[in-house]
């Protein structure tokens, strides 16, 4: 009993060393929550309030806590999860500070946190995808939105599952993969209503059109797209490079400029500045000198990004393509065992305790049974008993009721009525118990004879019946009554035991 309790204190004692030493602090929990609702607001952490130094504290606190040996095998959901919303928020802070290779890892560690809030993870991949297409790795980009699409399905968010599918179909679009974008964008229009993302498709589509070079058809899906209240730079860039390619310089140049007008990627820019140095033929020489300089100047610009973006990738292909470490199992099985022996320990302490019960609840049982068989036993001799008795009385009946005028007296022959209820009183309610059968007159009088042994010749006259169809009438009853006609008089003593 004392090394019981011994163990007992010391698992406590390790349990209450990995609460204290692992608990997340309050702090860390409330930047978490308070990252979140700046989110749902649609203001980011450490940009529109907080600051980034406090965010990426929690970030680092809770990424010790997680990989820890114990949160690992031990670690709650919530820890997980708070892990990974983290890990999402401080990785969206570091994309907003132009720093696309360590936000990568951070999105990488979400997707390694074993959390199960998917539509966290699905932001997550979306990321890493968005990465990706910066990059020029359109492939890359397009598996990152696949599991993106899935982690919101999942979640039960149909609207941004349907985004991802939208997402894919514009990767598919920039590597001019027509079978996989319009297999996708069939999906999206035939299961979706909302506006917003089918006009998302009307720009995936023009996107594919201006990569495959059916300029027109281009033209034609972003002009679509311009009249669903779409005012973005995208749309514009497409009309403009399909109209240069088209040789319409006039229409290109004017979309072009529009491009410029409005908020515009680098990417963007780079491409709406090449149309205004090559096809606008009213610029003089310098101010297309100074055109071409702020496109070099963009092009630098998106090679400094465009590297930054490739090393965010080269991290990501190194995680997809790292062996998973395999060290850690010793540690978390020599851990495990550990617990198993101390758990081992006490079972075998309480064994011989809960072996005495069962041995205990075991001999009641016993008791019970054998008394429930005993009073069993009692019921079947006293059931034979009374089936003895009831077969002997109406033995005794069979010799009463030979003589024919007993008959009629005694049990009223003439008065079917009647006779019922003297053969009730009689012979043990045989009536009643060939109620169930809906025999007739005739067939119930049968019965009736044939328990008291009545012959042929008496069955002939008592019924009446002719006497060659005696047989068959004996076979008609017998088979409704579910019997056989040599086994009829057995059978109603059966009914009536």
């Amino acid at each position: 009993m004392l090394l019981r309790k011994k163990y007992i204190l010391f698992l406590l004692a390790c349990c209450g060393l990995w609460a204290c030493t692992h608990k997340v602090p309050e702090e860390t929990l409330r930047v978490v929550i308070q990252a979140d609702s700046l989110w749902q607001a649609g203001k980011m952490y450490g940009v529109d309030e907080g600051d980034s130094a406090t965010l990426a504290q929690a970030y680092e606190t809770l990424k010790d806590r997680h990989s820890s040996l114990f949160s690992f095998v031990l670690g709650p959901s919530s820890l997980r999860t708070s892990y990974a919303h983290a890990c999402y928020h401080y990785g969206k802070l570091l994309r907003a500070k132009d720093d696309p290779e360590e936000a990568m890892r951070c999105f990488i560690n979400a997707t390694h946190s074993r959390t199960r809030d998917y539509y966290i993870l699905g932001r997550v991949y979306s990321n890493m995808g968005s990465i990706c297409h910066l990059a020029g790795e359109y492939q890359l980009s397009y598996d990152m939105y696949e599991k993106s699409a899935d982690m919101f399905l999942q979640d039960g968010d149909t609207l941004s599952y349907y985004y991802g599918l939208n997402d894919m179909a514009f990767e598919k679009a920039m590597l001019a993969d027509k079978v996989c974008v319009f297999a996708l964008t069939n999906t999206i229009e035939k299961e979706c209503r909302d506006t917003e993302v089918l006009a998302k498709v009307l720009e995936t589509k023009a996107s594919l059109y201006l990569r495959t070079h059916q300029y027109d058809l281009a033209i034609y899906n972003a002009n679509l797209l311009f009249s669903t209240n779409y005012h973005e730079a995208t749309g514009l860039l497409i009309k403009a490079q399909a109209y240069s390619y088209l040789a319409y310089k006039d229409s290109a140049v004017y979309y072009a400029q529009q491009v410029l007008e409005l908020p515009c990627t680098l990417y963007e820019a780079n491409n709406a500045l090449y149309i205004l140095a090559n096809d606008d033929e009213t610029r003089d020489r310098n101010s297309i000198r100074a055109v071409a300089a702020d496109r070099a100047d963009t092009q630098k610009l998106i090679e400094i990004a465009r590297a930054k973006y490739a090393q965010a990738v080269q991290v990501l292909e190194w995680d997809s393509d790292q062996k998973p470490d395999r060290g850690w199992i010793w540690t978390l099985v020599t851990s495990v065992l550990f617990v198993l022996v101390v758990l081992y320990i006490i079972y075998l302490l309480r064994k011989r305790k809960l072996h005495q019960r069962i041995i205990k609840d075991i001999r009641v049982k016993e008791k019970i049974n054998s008394h429930l068989s005993n009073n069993i036993n009692a019921l079947i001799y006293t059931q034979e008993v009374h089936r003895s008795e009831i077969i002997a009385d109406i033995e005794k009946s069979c010799q009463l009721f030979q003589d024919n005028q007993v008959l009629y007296d005694r049990l009223h022959w003439k008065d079917y009525d009647m006779m019922c209820e003297s053969a009730n009183r009689y012979l043990y309610n045989i009536v009643a118990h060939l109620q169930p059968y809906n025999l007739s007159e005739k067939e119930v009088r049968l019965c009736i004879l044939v328990l008291l042994k009545a012959s042929t010749e008496k069955m002939v006259d008592l019924i009446p019946y002719a006497h060659s169809g005696i047989g068959k009438f004996k076979y008609t009853a017998a088979r409704k009554l579910g019997t056989k006609t040599v086994n009829m008089r057995t059978f109603i003593l059966n009914l009536l035991g």
